[in-house]
């Protein structure tokens, strides 16, 4: 059997995940941002078409891109100052670790991100193979992603490498923009490269504690499960209890 490609296993891990773990009784759900939460509304429209789930759902967004899927979607809107308790949220990572703490934030949409599962009763991650790591810090090689007040952003990157950091960088728009990517909320962002990370909690929490800083990346005991999308068309399926499945 041919091995399937990145979209397709972030697919086959999204549309997995929704049939699991979508309550029938729905009334609040958050929608992550990325790549691979695409599929995850493509499928709940899939769902709500065939009427398998409920048509009055409230589905928050964790940024820009996720309010477009929402409406594109023909969805119900709300907004997490509104709705603070949700039944469950789906997200995407930049890399998962065995304990299923994250790295978050490579779409900028960290802070959001973080609050919406924090205000869920079952936080899940859906992604392809690439994500599924050992250790944090080992295949994101880009830095975790800090969300910071612009006008701290020199000190935050100079407290960041005395604190360790290989890296500290201001990420910048690209030809998409001149200057640094600025957040929904009027931030910036700073990816900070520590290599592989021996304690993600201890990290995050000395991150945090960095006047200036908003919010950081590193999503600590979280997520109630994992999905990964493999290349032979199986899921893994990976709990907070140490449970893996394999779903063919």
């Amino acid at each position: 059997m041919a091995s399937l490609g990145v979209e397709d296993a972030k697919r086959l891990a999204a549309y997995t995940a929704i049939d699991t773990h979508f309550p029938t009784n729905a009334k609040v759900v958050g929608v992550g941002s990325g790549s691979t939460v695409v599929y995850c509304v493509e499928r709940i429209v899939q769902k709500k078409a065939k009427g398998e789930i409920p048509a009055d759902t409230i589905y928050i967004p964790t940024g820009f891109q996720s309010k477009e899927l929402i409406i594109q979607g023909g969805l119900n809107l709300g907004a997490i100052d509104g709705y603070p308790v949700l039944d469950v949220a789906f997200d995407g990572a930049d890399e998962v670790d065995p304990d299923l703490n994250c790295i978050k934030g490579g779409g900028a949409c960290l802070f959001q991100e973080k609050l919406v599962a924090q205000c869920a009763k079952k936080f899940i991650v859906v992604a392809d193979f690439r994500k599924d790591s050992t250790n944090l810090g080992l295949k994101w090689i880009q830095g975790v992603p800090i969300e910071v007040v612009p006008l701290a952003h020199a000190k935050v990157r100079q407290d960041l490498l005395e604190m360790g950091a290989i890296t500290a960088t201001l990420r910048l728009g690209g030809k998409a923009k001149a200057g640094a990517v600025i957040t929904d909320n009027c931030n910036v962002i700073i990816d900070a490269h520590f290599g592989p990370i021996a304690d993600p909690a201890k990290l995050a929490e000395q991150i945090k504690m960095l006047v200036g800083v908003v919010e950081v990346g590193l999503f600590i005991n979280m997520a109630d499960a994992a999905y990964f999308g493999n290349e032979n068309g199986s899921v893994t399926a990976k709990f907070n209890n140490g449970e893996i499945k394999m779903i063919e």
